[in-house]
């Protein structure tokens, strides 16, 4: 059902609807960046408000994750990235229509001679990051001073498909889908760099349970397996918001020893460069989504007893 969708014309009547949305988007997309942030924060607070399901997978995650934390504590975290996520409905608007003067303002960039370096090896780069809130933006923002290719998950609503592929191939060198292996070497074999995040991978025979936070985590095992085939090293980058409005671009060097024949160890590598990223600003990755799902041999933390829940949400409150 969902590959039908995917590929049916967005102009259909039944999709206008979406577009409606995408022009108030447009139009908001215009306004100060203070005001911006000021209304992505009270749509965060609504979600936290009323999106019981996903606001419960958010505490379990900051809960396995920052257990030294106390109570009060997480629940700020959950609430402070639910306003992530509400501003990063705006951030987004941003990266597909703000223009590169407007942006040049927002970004500081560290770290780009670690990229060229690696290009220079001529095997392509894997640019490795993660998914949090900024995602978006901070390719836009990084395309300002190198351009790449981008991987991304096809929507099945066709809307938001057109607009995320079509965003991606217009500001970066190209979109790869997510599966499209061939298209992924093949940009590394052009000496490109391949911007990707595989930390919301699927479980499967492609995926080990390695660390994350000292949790066991699913976690797929692409960067290992690619890295192996093309040669190409692999390059830390990731995007932060900074307290004053202005987004921090950090490139780190590529990894050393990396891969080698331990898929374990080498996933579990990616799994520590992405936690410390997560320590530098943990309000803005994107912790709504089940990070520790599919550990075989081992029960659903979100499947949670109804006794558990209520006391988690009243925490919150």
């Amino acid at each position: 059902m969902a590959r039908n969708r995917r590929h049916e014309s967005p102009l259909r009547p039944r999709y206008w609807p979406y577009w409606l949305a995408v022009g108030l988007l447009w139009v908001l997309s215009k306004l100060p960046m203070g005001l911006q942030r000021w209304m992505g924060y009270r749509i965060g607070d609504l979600f936290h408000a009323f999106g019981r399901r996903r606001r419960h997978i958010a505490r379990v995650n900051v809960d396995l994750c920052f257990p030294d934390w106390s109570e009060s504590e997480r629940a700020r975290l959950v609430r402070e990235h639910f306003r992530a996520v509400g501003f990063a409905l705006f951030e987004t608007t941003l990266s597909w229509w703000a223009s590169d003067a407007r942006l040049r303002k927002l970004v500081r960039l560290e770290g780009l001679e670690h990229l060229e370096q690696a290009l220079a090896r001529g095997k392509g780069v894997l640019l490795l990051s993660a998914h949090f809130t900024t995602l978006e933006l901070a390719g836009r923002l990084l395309t300002q001073h190198h351009r790449f290719a981008a991987m991304y998950r096809p929507h099945e609503n066709p809307v938001i498909e057109k607009l995320f592929a079509s965003n991606r191939n217009r500001h970066c060198l190209q979109a790869i889908q997510r599966n499209d292996v061939k298209g992924l070497l093949r940009a590394l074999k052009q000496n490109q760099a391949v911007w990707y995040a595989p930390d919301q991978g699927k479980g499967g025979r492609n995926s080990v349970i390695a660390p994350f936070f000292g949790e066991p985590a699913s976690t797929h095992t692409g960067t290992h397996r690619i890295a192996r085939v093309s040669g190409a090293p692999v390059v830390p980058f990731f995007g932060f918001r900074e307290p004053d409005g202005t987004y921090r671009l950090v490139i780190e060097p590529p990894l050393e020893n990396f891969p080698t024949d331990d898929v374990l160890a080498d996933t579990t590598q990616i799994n520590r460069v992405i936690e410390a990223a997560v320590r530098k600003a943990p309000d803005q990755y994107f912790w709504a989504h089940r990070r520790f799902k599919k550990r075989k041999g081992m029960p659903d933390p979100y499947l949670a007893p109804p006794s558990h829940r209520r006391k988690t949400e009243t925490s919150e409150k």
